[in-house]
């Protein structure tokens, strides 16, 4: 169930990326609720998945989801580069976040 925990944790940390860029282009109090919200259950989640999980891996995995995602959204969403360069990097990321979970 840890890694259940850690995958919703990653996902929640995007959206929090997302709650950033919200309040950036608009301070109102609905994207304030979205970015605090995200980040709170991103972090209680975290907290839930390292009961069971060593603390680097689950960080490591915890941020590897948010970079990899945060990039994508920024990509699909916000019409950010997709450079084949970008998508390589993105690839090394997930390849050591499976080579995570296969080692533990």
């Amino acid at each position: 169930m840890a890694w259940v925990y850690l995958i919703f944790a990653g996902l929640f940390e995007v959206g929090g990326v997302i709650g950033m860029n919200k309040v950036a282009q608009k301070k109102s109090l609905g994207s304030y609720a979205f970015l605090i919200g995200s980040f709170i259950i991103s972090f209680s989640l975290l907290s839930m998945a390292m009961k069971e999980l060593p603390m680097g891996v689950a960080y490591a995995v915890w941020t590897g989801i948010g970079t990899v995602g945060g990039t994508l959204v920024g990509m699909f969403l916000y019409n950010e580069s997709k450079d084949w360069k970008r998508i390589l990097f993105i690839s090394f990321i997930i390849i050591a976040v499976v080579g995570l979970k296969i080692t533990q």
